[in-house]
């Protein structure tokens, strides 16, 4: 008797415990969390709208109306001699004439780059144009004296064969790359340039990249940059870097493109282009007030009435992060930078005079808000945190349309300028999902300022190391001495929080999540325990 009064007993507390989560779930969680999924259902609407539009517009400029540089703007090539760019007769048109040669400005700023500098500085260094009307300027920042040497010795190398290269250092690191630039603007040679092409230290221009992009600017007085295509030279070394080429490539093909065509607009790369000083000047030159000090230039040039170019036959050959912890570190920089500047240029952007409501509008919604603050917000509030939760409040519905058909479209849309890689796109889903932790928790650092809304973490490289790397899997096992190094607890916090999510649709739920939440659940568990990328940039 006693036995069987303990279980009703229990049976009796069990079932209250029920209802009392029955009624607090009904009257505080579910009000709360259905106005989180219609919140996130009007994001997603104003981002597939965004992605549409960008994708339509690339796709007719480009595909269907052929709308390419060439026929857009004038482009004719600068007369060159019969024997090469060094001989007498391009020397001699470099001094009179339209067709002379302007001065052209190579700037590599570099921290630290023992892996890639020579490929840099080589490749600038073969950059055709008349040894007279060029200076390869390499800014160098490197903290490691032995490095730095390198570089010194090897610049120094370079200007005993008659190459006007200029190796600039400063006492101290501030502002970073942005400071670098700006430092190196300084100088009486640079300001006597007509225009300066940026390059970072592991990207390596073709020998006619001057040849394919200075007309464009030198017969075009009102266009203030030229933006080229990154290529990357190891984008098959494993699975992550695969993905990377994959979220580039749309980047390229669609947001800068579309932006290109339809607004004369986008943002610049901060390598792998070519600005005119004069646009430079006008807006107030470098920056170090975000992370994102190439962006931040390209707005405040746009406002002053300057145009951009996209051409996207031209490609740069660079290098994707290898290593997980890295690529975390590149998209924090990008994103919180981008927030960041939203931030502090807002109103600039609504005050700013002789700028048409349009381009205002376009600045402020389409290439700030939406893309730089809705974006890395949406992907993980809703398909890793609302929906995985809406299996334990059955009072809460969460429309087919928002949660089906919608990314169903964004994925349809990018695997089009991806024919190639649509065998990767439901690894490029749970990867970008677990990536979008990070982005958000970036994008809240930048809009509301918080501690590490300057952090700078300099991309670490590989250099000429990606010819041994083209074995490694696609999955790295973990070796016993990095299991600290590559545990990543956040990853593997929300790892868990899915997985009691998924086990509990599956056991007492209804709505049959369980199977998309498992598969999330499994990509956080992946990147958690560091199976993904290579173990270390240059082991």
């Amino acid at each position: 008797m006693e036995e069987l009064w303990g279980r009703s007993l229990a049976a009796a507390s069990g079932d209250q415990i029920a209802a009392a989560w029955a009624a607090v779930r009904a009257r505080a969680v579910a009000p709360v969390l259905q106005l989180a999924v219609w919140a996130c259902m009007a994001m997603s609407v104003v981002l597939v709208l965004e992605v549409a539009y960008m994708s339509l517009v690339s796709l007719v400029a480009i595909k269907l109306l052929r709308r390419l540089p060439e026929r857009r703007y004038k482009w004719e090539p600068i007369a060159v001699g019969s024997g090469g760019v060094d001989d007498e007769e391009a020397v001699g048109a470099a001094a009179c004439g339209p067709e002379a040669f302007p001065l052209v400005l190579v700037q590599i700023p570099m921290y630290n780059e023992k892996e890639v500098y020579k490929l840099s500085i080589g490749a600038a260094c073969a950059l055709t144009w008349p040894p007279d009307r060029i200076i390869i300027q390499v800014l160098d920042d490197s903290t490691d004296p032995v490095i730095k040497d390198l570089v010194e010795l090897e610049c120094k190398d370079l200007a005993r064969k008659n190459i006007n290269i200029k190796y600039e250092i400063r006492g101290n690191r501030k502002g970073y790359k942005a400071g670098a630039l700006k430092k190196g603007m300084e100088h009486t040679y640079a300001q006597q340039c007509d225009f300066v092409a940026i390059f970072d230290a592991d990207f390596q221009p073709e020998s006619d990249f001057l040849l394919k992009t200075i007309p464009f600017l030198v017969h075009n007085p009102k266009i203030a940059l030229v933006q080229t295509r990154w290529e990357f030279v190891n984008y098959d070394v494993c699975l992550m870097t695969r993905i990377q080429k994959m979220s580039l490539d749309y980047h390229f093909k669609v947001e800068q493109e579309s932006g290109s065509s339809m607004h004369a607009f986008f943002g610049f790369n901060g390598t792998a282009g070519v600005w005119r000083l004069s646009a430079i000047n006008e807006a107030g030159g470098w920056k170090d007030r975000t992370t994102v000090e190439d962006m931040d230039l390209a707005v405040r040039a746009s406002l002053k009435g300057w145009l951009f170019l996209y051409v996207g036959d031209i490609r740069v050959k660079s290098e994707l992060p290898s290593t997980f912890k890295t690529y975390r570190y590149q998209q924090h920089r990008w994103t919180c930078g981008a927030a960041n500047l939203f931030r502090k240029m807002a109103k600039e952007i609504v005050k700013s005079k002789g700028v048409s409501v349009w381009k205002k509008l376009h600045l402020l919604y389409s290439f700030f808000f939406v893309r730089r603050v809705i974006a890395p917000l949406l992907t993980f509030l809703f398909y890793c945190i609302v929906i995985p939760l809406s299996v334990m409040v059955p009072e809460v519905s969460i429309p087919v349309w928002g949660m089906v058909y919608i990314p169903t479209a964004i994925t349809i849309m990018n695997a089009i300028r991806n024919p190639r890689s649509l065998h990767l796109m439901p690894l490029w889903i749970l990867f970008e999902n677990v990536m979008s932790m990070h982005r958000m928790r970036a994008a809240l650092t930048g809009l509301l300022e918080t501690m590490y809304v300057n952090e700078w973490v300099v991309t670490e490289k590989v250099g000429d190391h990606v010819k041994d790397k083209l074995e490694v899997p696609l999955l790295e096992p973990l070796k016993p001495t990095e299991c600290v190094e590559r545990i990543y607890i956040p990853e593997l916090v929300v790892a868990f929080y899915l997985l009691v999510c998924a086990s509990y649709d599956f056991v007492l739920g209804a709505k049959h999540y369980y199977l998309f939440i498992y598969l999330q659940a499994f990509a956080f568990v992946v990147l958690g325990f560091g199976f993904a990328g290579t173990s270390t940039p240059c082991s």
